[in-house]
C-alpha cells in the first residue's frame, strides 16, 4: 500500500514540475515579444528583421524536436530534459548581452536548439510514469501549462522591463532556470527501462526504440496527417504570439503597460479548453477525432476574421479568446492522439514529429507576417494568411481517421506500428498483437 502511494505520489510530482518546466519555458521564449519595440529601437530594426528575429528561436526549435523525441525515447525523459532546461536557461541569460541583430539572431537560434529537446522528453516523462488509459489526459493537461506560461509572461515580464530593461529580464529569468533544472535534476528519480513481474505486454511497453520502430513511425500516415493538422494551426499560433504585442501597440494605440494587462486573457481561455481537450477528446470524439479538430479549426478561422474587423480593443481581444479557445483544442487533440495509439516507447518520437509541425511553423509565421507587414504596411495581408492556414487545417483533418481506444489495456498489446499504415483505419490499433 505504501509503495502504490508513494508511486502515486511521485508520478503527480513528475507531472507538477514538468507543468513548471513548461511555464518557464514559455515565460523565457515570450519575453522578447514584449522586449521586441526596445529591441527594435536599440538596433534600429525595421518589421522584416523583426520577423527574422523572432523566427530564429523557431527554427533551432524545430530542428530539434525529432531528435529531442528519440534521445528522450533511447535515454529516457530525465537527461534529456535536464539538459535542454541547462541549454535553455544559459542563452536565455545570454541573450540580455547581445550587441547586434546578428548576434540577437545567433543565439535566439541557439536557444531555441537548447529548449527543443523539452517537449518532446516532457510528454515522454509523463508516459513514463502514467497508464496507457491516463496519458491523453494527462498529456493534454500538461500541455495546458502552456498557456499558463503565456498568461503568466504579460504579468512577470512588462513590468520587469519597465523597471529593469530589457537586458536585465534575461538575466534573471537564465539564473531561474539554471535553479530549476538542478530542482529536478534532485527529486526526480529516472524511469526504470523496465518492471519486473509484469506480463509481456508491460515488458513491451517499456521497451526503448530501436531505428526499425522508428523508420515505421516515420512511414505512419496518420502520423504525417496530425503534423499537418498542428501545422495549420501552429501557423496562427505563433503568428498571434509573436506579433500581438506590436499590432496592438503599433495598429490599435496601446502602451506595453496596458498590452502586458490585456494579453494574458486568451491564454486564460487557452488554457483550459488544453486542460479538458485530451479528457473531451477521449469522452465524446473517441474514434471521431477528426470531427473534433474540424470543428475547431473552422471556429478559429470564422473568429480570427471577426477578431481583425472588430472595432474596439475589447472586440480585439474579446475574438482573441474565443480563437485561443478554440486553437488550444487541436494543440489538444493532436497531443493526446498518439499517446493513445502507441506505446509508451514511441511518445518521444510521435511527439516530436508533431511538435517538428509546430515549430516549423514557429519558423515560418512570424518571418512571413513581418515581411507581409513590411510590403503593405498594414494587418491586413498577415490576417488573411492566418485564416488560410486554419482552413488548410481543416482540410487536412478531413482525411483523418481513427479506431477506438481498447476498454482493457491491460489485456491487449501496443499496436505494432508496422501494420499501423494498413490497419490503424479499420481497427482500434491497441488490439493489435505485437510481431
Amino acid at each position: 500500500m505504501h509503495a502504490a502511494l508513494g508511486k502515486n505520489s511521485h508520478k503527480y510530482l513528475v507531472l507538477a514540475l514538468l507543468y513548471l518546466g513548461w511555464c518557464v519555458s514559455y515565460i523565457d521564449r515570450a519575453a522578447i515579444t514584449f522586449a521586441v519595440m526596445h529591441i527594435a529601437s536599440d538596433f534600429q530594426l525595421r518589421p522584416a528583421e523583426l520577423g527574422i528575429l523572432l523566427s530564429s528561436f523557431f527554427l533551432g526549435y524545430s530542428l530539434m524536436q525529432l531528435p529531442g523525441g528519440w534521445l528522450a525515447d533511447r535515454f529516457g525523459s530525465k537527461p534529456v530534459i535536464v539538459v535542454s532546461i541547462l541549454l535553455w536557461s544559459l542563452f536565455t541569460g545570454v541573450t540580455g548581452i547581445a550587441w547586434s541583430l546578428t548576434s540577437m539572431v545567433l543565439i535566439r537560434f541557439l536557444f531555441g536548439l537548447g529548449e527543443g529537446a523539452f517537449p518532446a522528453a516532457s510528454v515522454k516523462g509523463v508516459a513514463e510514469v502514467f497508464s496507457k488509459e491516463e496519458r491523453p489526459k494527462m498529456s493534454s493537461l500538461l500541455m495546458s501549462s502552456n498557456y499558463v506560461g503565456s498568461m503568466l509572461a504579460p504579468l512577470i515580464i512588462a513590468p520587469l522591463i519597465i523597471h529593469f530593461g530589457w537586458r536585465n529580464v534575461f538575466h534573471y529569468m537564465g539564473i531561474a532556470g539554471l535553479l530549476f533544472s538542478a530542482a529536478y535534476w534532485f527529486f526526480i528519480k529516472p524511469a526504470k527501462a523496465a518492471e519486473p513481474g509484469k506480463g509481456s505486454a508491460a515488458a513491451t511497453e517499456k521497451k526503448r526504440i530501436d531505428k526499425e520502430a522508428f523508420r515505421n513511425l516515420l512511414k505512419t500516415s496518420l502520423m504525417w496527417k496530425i503534423v499537418a493538422v498542428w501545422f495549420g494551426l501552429s501557423i496562427v499560433n505563433k503568428g498571434l504570439d509573436s506579433w500581438m504585442p506590436a499590432y496592438l501597440m503599433t495598429q490599435r494605440g496601446l502602451d506595453l503597460k496596458s498590452v502586458g494587462l490585456l494579453l494574458p486573457l486568451p491564454y486564460v481561455l487557452a488554457g483550459i479548453s488544453t486542460a479538458i481537450g485530451g479528457w473531451v477528446m477521449v469522452r465524446f470524439f473517441d474514434g471521431r477525432e477528426r470531427y473534433l479538430l474540424i470543428a475547431s479549426s473552422v471556429l478559429t478561422a470564422v473568429f480570427l476574421y471577426f477578431m481583425y474587423t472588430a472595432d474596439s480593443v475589447a472586440g480585439v481581444i474579446t475574438y482573441q479568446c474565443i480563437v485561443y479557445f478554440f486553437k488550444s483544442f487541436v494543440l489538444a487533440t493532436c497531443i493526446a492522439l498518439p499517446t493513445k495509439i502507441f506505446p509508451a516507447r514511441l511518445v518521444g518520437s510521435s511527439i516530436g514529429m508533431v511538435n517538428l509541425g509546430g515549430q516549423s511553423a514557429g519558423f515560418i509565421s512570424p518571418l512571413a507576417i513581418g515581411f507581409l507587414v513590411s510590403a503593405f504596411n498594414n494587418y491586413n495581408y498577415a490576417f488573411g494568411f492566418l485564416i488560410a492556414a486554419a482552413c488548410f487545417s481543416v482540410i487536412v483533418s478531413l482525411f483523418i481517421q481513427t479506431g477506438k481506444s481498447a476498454t482493457d489495456t491491460e489485456k491487449n498489446t501496443p499496436v505494432d506500428i508496422e501494420k499501423c499504415e494498413r490497419q490503424l483505419e479499420a481497427v482500434n490499433p491497441s488490439k493489435e498483437s505485437h510481431a
